[in-house]
């Protein structure tokens, strides 16, 4: 994209210092980079700022557990000099078509992002999978999400359990790979989403790296507020759809009592229902959150005859336009949401 684009921008708000930079490289061309979904769309934009826009797979309502390929999709990729996913974990419908792509594109794994806070799946009781038969996930439900980060030293032990490079199994036995969900998360992935831009396309690694410098202002500002959205609010329990929301829960201290599935492929069971259902009445939970594209009536189900209101989470941003303010957007949603319904009286 050539120079008058990024003056164009400015005028948007660009940082005049990004701008100044990206001139340096005399409005050289970006590469074709290709992203897999939208938070990291967002934070790759954010970093391509004044020098090119990212393209973008997983686009509208559209959700990385259920997405199927499509002929413009293999097109983009066949295009690519540079693509970023998250990794096999998140967005399995892209494997093999990465594994096409040769050595013509350079691809950037962000789930194996140096620096990054890994959290183990939860398993059993109230997060569904694999009943190990502990009695006490139907106790404290902070207890169940919070206190063995404590007792092992917090987010640094939660890497040193799954490590960085960890050879995962390519689903939900190894680690969570909503990793976006924690700022420091999205500031380990915009390194390295740095790092590959730079290495792919050095005529604009000074616009690059001022834009990443800027990212991580933002990044560090906006976990402040966020903490001071969900303070008051953050030892009332309630349960979410699917276990997404490890990354935010370890890093503003939240209660997520449980989930109704272990992930949004599987329907759960009538049996499943009604244990969720009981939980949510004798935890005395105040919200049960749904997610726009999944199954909201079974929401409906588990609220039946008891207190808790119903709210909406949004993990993947699929009610939000994509775009370098869609990570800002998807974080404050969450948070605010979480508030909002949280707060109401019964």
């Amino acid at each position: 994209m050539k120079l008058a684009t990024g003056l164009s921008l400015a005028l948007q708000g660009l940082a005049l210092p990004a701008l100044l930079l990206a001139g340096t490289a005399h409005g050289a061309d970006a590469p074709v980079v290709v992203t897999s979904i939208k938070p990291v769309h967002s934070l790759v934009s954010a970093i391509m700022q004044g020098v090119g826009t990212p393209e973008l797979i997983v686009d509208g309502a559209a959700s990385p557990h259920t997405y199927s390929m499509k002929p413009s999709n293999a097109k983009a990729l066949q295009d690519a000099k540079v693509v970023f996913w998250v990794g096999p974990g998140m967005e399995a419908f892209l494997e093999k078509p990465l594994e096409a792509l040769g050595e013509d594109a350079s691809i950037a794994e962000l789930d194996k992002a140096p620096g990054l806070i890994k959290l183990k799946f939860r398993e059993g009781g109230a997060f569904e999978a694999h009943d190990d038969g502990d009695e006490d996930h139907d106790g404290d439900a902070h207890e169940a999400g919070h206190d063995h980060a404590e007792e092992t030293g917090g987010h640094d032990h939660a890497k040193e359990a799954v490590g960085h490079d960890h050879d995962h199994d390519h689903g939900h036995g190894a680690f969570d790979t909503h990793l976006w969900l924690d700022p420091e998360n999205a500031k380990a992935m915009a390194a390295e989403i740095t790092t590959t831009l730079v290495a792919a396309d050095p005529a604009n690694a000074l616009a690059y790296q001022a834009n990443a410098e800027a990212l991580n202002a933002k990044l560090d500002a906006l976990d402040k507020e966020i903490s001071g959205i969900v303070s008051p609010v953050k030892d009332k329990p309630f349960i979410v759809f699917h276990d997404a929301y490890q990354y935010f829960e370890n890093r503003y201290k939240v209660r997520v009592a449980g989930s109704i599935t272990v992930s949004p492929e599987t329907i759960p069971g009538a049996e499943r229902i009604a244990e969720i259902h009981k939980k949510v009445a004798d935890l005395g939970a105040t919200c049960v959150f749904a997610e726009p594209q999944f199954q909201p009536r079974l929401v409906d189900v588990v609220l039946e005859g008891t207190k808790a209101k119903a709210g909406v989470l949004d993990p993947e941003a699929a009610t939000l336009d994509a775009g370098p303010d869609l990570y800002f957007k998807l974080m404050r949603g969450i948070a605010n949401n979480l508030k909002d319904c949280l707060s109401r009286e019964s």
